[in-house]
């Protein structure tokens, strides 16, 4: 039985710029998919961000003959503007965006919208890092993409693992009240838009895919890597200035209060910092020993320190302190590299009185130097946690209010519409 919406049930855009090789053949198999798969009413939207080839032509004679294809011109390129724009003209129940070369396979699509349709999730992403998902790409895309989206868990603690993959969904409602919240209208346009969805409790469905790396892809990586890493500071500063009202959003739209997690007593803060830091020494030995070969011995010390630096300050704040919910995350993590620059001193200071004193120290004896001042770190970052980074205000009492704020809102707004002011 196909199931009944009222209206239109689906729009997937997809944005184009210069694709007139791909295009033609892109939408006709869509649309063929659509009409063989797709159990609910559906529309195709070429949503064109100033393409300056025969694109415009094309798609304009695909909507003049193919039914439930429509085509909008943007005289302004960006993905994100092209997305906004047809997002916030739609008259669909769930907006979805596709790439235009395919790569996800579209078998992924119904799975992909139907927990929008049916209310269950309020976006929906396809993930290529997901254990059944398979993937062909090349390495040097696979390393940049797993360590973008290993920076944003661990510097933005969200949770969903693919921030990239350009296979999306969202209820129309939500992104209405999303879009005015994000700023860019590039690439990171859905990388905001996903961190300001979990931040303000959406709920976000992922769902595995099989994805084919495109070989004519033109998008300049290095250019996309750095605005990116703009866009996460950008985006994070924003949150700790409390600029996107996320209490606003959660009380509204929201899946429910966050219960306040207890802080452990110090004994277990002791006992977990430890484990935390064990762990933290082995992967530092490790990722020392790997980056040994392409670096220098002080610039594999300054990579391995950073990259276990963030992942012990999110293991630290989670385990150790007892801390959920996004109340001062940003800043905890800032604070949490301070503390890394002063570590690396300590250990750096190490591996420069070792090779002053021993101008040809081995490998081992350079890793058993930086383990012994690591302890010596380890036990300043314990410290400073505790009585900066994670005091009880910023764990517990700031939990609490985060909860009681983003709830409390709810509970005027249902008081008032029982009341009513007729």
């Amino acid at each position: 039985m196909t199931p009944s919406y009222g209206g239109l049930a689906l729009e997937i855009v997809v944005p184009v710029y210069n694709e007139e090789a791909v295009l033609e053949s892109s939408i006709t198999r869509l649309a063929e998919y659509l009409t063989n798969e797709m159990p609910s009413t559906w529309k195709v939207t070429i949503a064109d961000n100033a393409s300056t080839d025969r694109t415009p032509v094309i798609a304009a004679r695909l909507a003049g003959y193919m039914p439930n294809v429509e085509y909008r011109r943007l005289e302004v390129k960006g993905r994100g503007y092209a997305l906004r724009d047809a997002w916030s003209n739609s008259e669909a129940k769930v907006l979805a965006y596709l790439d235009v070369d395919l790569s996800t396979d579209l078998a992924a699509l119904p799975p992909l919208v139907a927990p929008l349709l049916s209310g269950h999730s309020d976006v929906s992403i396809g993930t290529r890092l997901g254990q059944s998902s398979r993937v062909i790409r090349g390495p040097k895309r696979e390393f940049i993409s797993r360590s973008y989206n290993f920076l944003l868990r661990r510097t933005m603690h969200v949770r969903f693992s693919d921030a990239q993959c350009g296979f999306k969904a969202i209820r129309a409602e939500v992104a209405k009240r999303l879009l005015p919240h994000v700023e860019d209208n590039c690439w990171f346009f859905d990388t905001e838009l996903l961190i300001i969805a979990e931040r303000s409790g959406l709920r976000i469905h992922e769902i595995p895919v099989d994805w084919v790396d495109d070989p004519d892809s033109r998008v300049d990586i290095k250019k996309t890597a750095l605005d990116d890493l703009r866009g996460m500071v950008r985006l994070g500063t924003s949150l700790v200035r409390g600029l996107i009202p996320l209490q606003a959003i959660y009380a509204e739209l929201g899946r429910g209060p966050i219960a306040p997690v207890g802080r452990p007593s110090f004994f277990g803060q002791v006992l977990r910092f430890g484990l935390v830091g064990a762990a933290s020494t082995l992967a530092f030995a490790l990722l020392y020993l790997i980056l040994k070969g392409p670096l220098s011995s002080q610039e594999a010390n300054f990579v391995a320190l950073m990259l276990t630096a963030i992942a012990n300050t999110a293991a630290n704040r989670r385990f150790t302190f007892g801390i959920k919910g996004p109340s001062g995350l940003f800043k905890q993590q800032i604070q949490g590299l301070g503390i890394f620059l002063m570590a690396w001193v300590v250990t750096s200071s190490s591996l420069l009185v070792l090779h002053l004193v021993n101008a040809s120290a081995s490998p081992n004896l350079e890793v058993l130097t930086l383990t012994g001042a690591n302890i010596i770190a380890t036990f300043m970052r314990f410290l400073l946690l505790r009585i900066w980074v994670f005091r009880a205000s910023h764990s517990s009492a700031t939990d609490f209010a985060y909860v009681q704020s983003a709830v409390q809102p709810a509970v005027r707004t249902t008081a008032q519409s029982s009341t009513g002011t007729c």
